[in-house]
C-alpha cells in the first residue's frame, strides 16, 4: 500500500507541474495565507475549510462522514478520502500538501476532536441523521465556518429541548446507556 501511495504522489508531482497556474475548482481559489488565530474551535494539524467544501462546493456532510447513517460515530474522512479530489486540485494550497504528505507516507490525520460529551452520555448520530434532523441542528452553520467550533452547548437541557420540541423521548436511557 505505502509503495502505491508514494507512486501515486509522485505521478501526482510530475503532473501538477506541468499545469500552469494555481489549481481551483470554478472560479475560485482558496486562501493560500489564512491566519486562524481568531477563529474559534480548536487548531486541526490541517486547516480544513469547511465554508469551502460544504459551503461553496456544497459536499454533503455524509461524504466524509461516511458512518453517520449507521453508527453512534460520524466517522472521519479517511487521506484516501480525501485525496480523491486532492488529487488534482488544490496543488499550490501548503494545507492540501498536508494532505498530500499524509498520502505519500501513509499516515491517518490526526484531527482534534470539536464537540466533547461527557463519558456518560451517548450520541447516536444514526438515530438523528435518518430522522432527518440536518447536521445543522446541532452543529451550526458548518456550511459557513473557516474552522469547526462547538456551536451548541450540547447539554442536558439544550438536547432535553429539542426532543421536546420533537415529540421524541425523553427517557434517561435514550442517551444514558
Amino acid at each position: 500500500m505505502a509503495v502505491i501511495a508514494v507512486a501515486l504522489y509522485t505521478v501526482l508531482q510530475v503532473v501538477q507541474a506541468q499545469q500552469p497556474g494555481p489549481s481551483a475548482v470554478g472560479d475560485f481559489v482558496a486562501p493560500v495565507d489564512v491566519d486562524t488565530t481568531g477563529l474559534p474551535g480548536p487548531v486541526q494539524p490541517i486547516f480544513y475549510r469547511h465554508d469551502i467544501h460544504a459551503g461553496q462546493y456544497q459536499m454533503n456532510c455524509l461524504y466524509c462522514h461516511y458512518a453517520a447513517e449507521v453508527s453512534s460515530s460520524p466517522g472521519l474522512p479517511s487521506v484516501d478520502t480525501c485525496m480523491g479530489c486532492h488529487l488534482l486540485v488544490g496543488g499550490s494550497n501548503p494545507e492540501v500538501a498536508k494532505v498530500r504528505e499524509a498520502f505519500a507516507s501513509g499516515k491517518p490525520i490526526e484531527w482534534v476532536e470539536v464537540h466533547r460529551l461527557p463519558p456518560f452520555v451517548h450520541f447516536p448520530h444514526m438515530r438523528h441523521v435518518n430522522a432527518d434532523i440536518r447536521c445543522q441542528e446541532c452543529h451550526g452553520q458548518v456550511e459557513e465556518m473557516p474552522q469547526v467550533y462547538q456551536w451548541a452547548s450540547l447539554k442536558m437541557g439544550w438536547c432535553l429541548s429539542c426532543h421536546k420540541q420533537n415529540n421524541v423521548t425523553t427517557d434517561c436511557t435514550a442517551c444514558h446507556y
